[in-house]
């Protein structure tokens, strides 16, 4: 019988993929900041607008612009570990699935053991069963 197990996906730091990573985090963020900014924006204009209620605007708008502001605390952390991580160190990357062939007298556990897929500058260089 085959069935569909999870198996993570794991990058090993490079320098050529931390840039990449650096790259990545400063592009959300950058994102991310334009997205409050934008909000900010929007938020003063719809409060000009007369038969609306302002606090219920302001609340709903500043929701949002707090989320983005979480997010970006959370990439400037990924950052600030991104830069302590030694070369060579393994970091996970995603999931994926696999099939697994399953038979009669398989030991469950040594089945569904998690494994990882272990990839160097895009390319996989192990597999952990």
């Amino acid at each position: 019988m085959n069935i569909i197990k999870r198996v993570s996906v794991k990058r090993v730091l490079t320098e050529a993929s931390k840039e990449k990573l650096q790259q990545e985090f400063e592009t959300r963020k950058a994102r991310l900041d334009e997205e409050c900014q934008q909000l900010s924006f929007e938020k003063r204009k719809i409060e000009v607008k007369q038969n609306i209620s302002r606090e219920e605007v302001a609340k709903r708008f500043n929701r949002e612009i707090d989320k983005r502001k979480e997010k970006i605390r959370w990439l400037e952390y990924q950052l600030e570990q991104l830069e302590i991580l030694p070369l060579g160190s393994e970091i996970e990357d995603g999931e994926v699935e696999s099939i697994v062939d399953l038979k009669v007298g398989d030991t469950w556990d040594e089945q569904m053991n998690q494994g990882a897929i272990i990839v160097q500058d895009g390319k996989v260089i192990r597999i952990d069963k």
